[in-house]
């Protein structure tokens, strides 16, 4: 009878992985030292020698994410700062968990920082002020943070799904009680191709047009 492959050897990495691989499973709650231990296959005890604990852990998925983002280049700073949105809201659609913790970590990683820093270097090379680089980057964070909250949180992830919602909740109304939801509804919401996800994009160019004339005054 051969012999069993040998076990892959543990690091950083495979532990950070299986980590953000747990979480998108299970959700952030399910995360302990020792049920990831179960998941590779190891003690609890042996991840203290690739981790310090589950808060560098988490230091580590979250750069780990923000790894995953796009970082923003190029001459045009408006193309940059719209891929890079884009890319952060696909990676927490990917891994929604992180949506709370992007921007709490006291001790980030390599990757969250040179991820921040390419922003605000996007930002000043356009010609925005110091202070205006602040109020974009925390306007831009806050759009993609917030709609991918709000996204994660909507009771359907398909047009068809958002219909039947729709119907379900406009069936038990009174008719004529709520008009103006009703003309959204019967106007957009189930309209065929209605996909909420649209929505991010229409926000994130007005976010931008206010931007260029901002740093164009």
């Amino acid at each position: 009878m051969a012999d069993a492959a040998p076990r892959a050897r543990l690091s950083r990495e495979r532990v950070l992985a299986a980590a953000v691989a747990l979480a998108d499973a299970e959700g952030i709650g399910a995360l302990s030292m020792r049920r990831l231990g179960v998941a590779l296959g190891v003690e609890a005890m042996s991840l203290y020698n690739h981790v310090g604990g589950k808060s560098d852990l988490l230091d580590g998925m979250v750069d780990a994410v923000f790894a995953e983002a796009e970082v923003p280049a190029g001459p045009d700073w408006r193309a940059a700062l719209r891929a890079r949105a884009v890319a952060v809201r696909e990676a927490l659609a990917r891994h929604p968990w992180a949506i709370g913790l992007m921007e709490s970590r006291t001790t980030p990683g390599a990757a969250t920082l040179r991820h921040h820093d390419a922003v605000l270097g996007v930002l000043r090379g356009a010609g925005f002020s110091v202070a205006l680089t602040a109020h974009a980057y925390a306007l831009l964070d806050s759009y993609v943070y917030g709609f991918a909250v709000q996204e994660a949180s909507l009771p359907f992830s398909t047009g068809e799904q958002a219909a039947a919602v729709a119907r379900t909740i406009f069936a038990g109304m009174p008719e004529g009680a709520y008009p103006h939801l009703t003309e959204l509804a019967v106007e957009h919401v189930l309209r065929p191709g209605y996909d909420f996800a649209e929505e991010f994009a229409f926000g994130l160019d007005l976010l931008l047009d206010g931007l260029e004339r901002a740093r164009n005054a």
